[in-house]
């Protein structure tokens, strides 16, 4: 690699640092839930569907800040695994998701994992 001086300040590039964090936090979620089969995205996805009831994909998406085929790959294999269903919708365009009760008993079991890696975070560790 050639001598770039002028690139010496993108050693402490903002957006790398960024991404190294929430890659950092995520490891830790993905820790704690990883007893309960869940990923950090599936265990928001569940969040999101127990405090604001059945969504759409593409609101899910956008409110979970996710590509919206992302979300529905992962919305296939959360709906697989029994936790979310197709939710009844006045317009057949649109794909809307819910919580299922084994769902909801996968959130609850979930939760003081989650709620422990919070803490954790909130205390600086």
């Amino acid at each position: 690699m050639k001598n770039a001086p002028e690139f010496i300040e993108t050693k402490d590039c903002h957006c790398l640092e960024a991404r190294r964090k929430a890659r950092a936090l995520t490891r830790l979620y993905e820790e704690k839930l990883r007893p309960f089969g869940l990923r950090a995205t599936q265990f928001s996805v569940l969040a999101t569907l127990k405090l604001k009831g059945p969504m759409p994909v593409t609101e899910l998406a956008d409110f979970l800040v996710l590509e919206r085929t992302t979300m529905t790959r992962g919305a296939a294999v959360m709906a697989k695994h029994g936790w979310i269903k197709p939710a009844p919708s006045e317009d057949a365009r649109v794909r809307a998701w819910q919580l299922t009760e084994q769902g909801r008993q996968k959130l609850a079991e979930a939760f003081p994992a989650w709620k422990e890696v919070q803490q954790q975070i909130d205390k600086g560790q």
